[in-house]
């Protein structure tokens, strides 16, 4: 295929490889912070096939496994009660909260929908007036754009029957949440080159120049992260710490700056939860004052709910890449993608299910111990 088999060559991805083995005098840490970039090292097997000693840590990049099961539960309460039409993408519904999930609800009659953009909640509230219909709206930055333009055609169309609960997180301060951490490993990042497409790299240059970090903005296929670890670690062998951009063909450093404003317009930044880093301040988008009225968290009393994460799961240390998900006493066992424990080892970004559907073997027996 035109423009994406040239990115999976595997006599170019050798040769990366061998460059990399060359330049590589010590075994460096590596953060990628994407899910989907996850996926692709674990799949093609590059995380096992780099220099001795070096590592991929895999970072907090599934935007439905980061949603704070609080949120999640807070869906629930919203989807079970009557007259309501609860939305999201795919991914969400079998996500576990506390007592079930949204799949389980549907199946016990509660009216919830997949849907494949924010806009198709619109094009729902607007055919049925009599209903609630309520968007949960998570991921990155990449997705908040057009989350943006869904309440802006609600309100442009007067619709009262609309509304969000707002997850949308920051990728910037997860990552200085991280290197904060004293026990932090990560000596470099790939940034995700789709949240770069919307917001650009400038505010990842006062990270890099704070602690000292290279950040590579970086693709998705093989030869994409390939090429990130090695400009990643000739920054490192060098000394030099500074934002590159490898993937240049769809990032430039201002972002888009039609979807940046798109943004400003219906979002405001806030402190925001995150599973497995806790609550970070000014790491989340909330509805500005002018659109409250679309804010489910408003329409819906749904406080005062007690989430309560399976104590056999240890998504949180997996999400901040303290351990791996082989190292999980409930993974491929008690845990699996038919029947998950955590978010990780649902979404099509999280780093348990990349492993289990490589075939990657547990570490631990059943009682944790290696």
């Amino acid at each position: 295929m035109k423009y994406l088999d040239e990115y999976r060559d595997p006599v170019l991805a050798r040769r990366l490889l061998d460059e990399l083995g060359r330049t590589a005098s010590r075994p460096w840490r590596i953060m990628e912070v994407c899910g989907g970039q996850t996926h692709t090292l674990v799949r093609q097997g590059i995380d096992e096939l780099l220099p001795a000693g070096m590592r991929m840590i895999h970072g907090p990049g599934c935007p439905v496994c980061v949603t704070p099961l609080e949120t999640l539960d807070r869906a629930m309460a919203i989807a079970a009660r009557p007259g309501v039409i609860l939305t999201s993408f795919g991914d969400m519904l079998r996500v576990p909260g506390t007592d079930t999930d949204l799949l389980s609800l549907r199946a016990r009659g509660a009216d919830v929908r997949v849907v494949y953009a924010p806009m198709d909640a619109v094009r729902l509230a607007a055919a049925h007036p009599g209903r609630e219909v309520v968007f949960l709206a998570v991921g990155f930055e990449t997705t908040a754009p057009a989350a943006a333009t869904a309440v802006l055609h609600a309100a442009r169309l007067g619709l009262t029957n609309f509304s969000m609960l707002v997850s949308h997180v920051l990728v910037p301060p997860a990552m200085t949440a991280l290197l904060d951490d004293p026990d932090c490993e990560v000596q470099a990042f790939l940034a995700a080159g789709h949240v770069c497409a919307v917001t650009g790299w400038r505010e990842y240059e006062p990270i890099a120049e704070r602690y000292r970090v290279p950040v590579v903005v970086t693709g998705f296929e093989p030869l994409d992260l390939l090429e990130g670890i090695l400009m990643a670690v000739r920054q490192l062998e060098s000394g030099r710490h500074t934002v590159e951009n490898q993937y240049a063909r769809a990032v430039r450093r201002s972002g888009n700056t039609a979807a940046q404003d798109t943004v400003r317009r219906v979002f405001r930044v806030g402190d925001r939860a995150w599973r497995g880093l806790g609550p970070l301040p000014a790491s989340g988008l909330e509805l500005a004052g002018e659109y409250a009225a679309f804010d489910a968290a408003r329409r819906f009393d749904v406080d005062g709910l007690s989430p309560a994460e399976d104590p056999a799961c240890i998504a949180g240390a997996i999400l901040t890449g303290a351990r791996l998900p082989t190292d999980c006493p409930a993974y491929g066992t008690r845990c699996t993608p038919r029947r998950p424990l955590g978010a990780p080892m649902v979404s099509a970004e999280g780093t348990c299910a990349a492993f289990h559907a490589a075939g990657r073997a547990a570490t631990t027996t059943a009682g944790g111990v290696p």
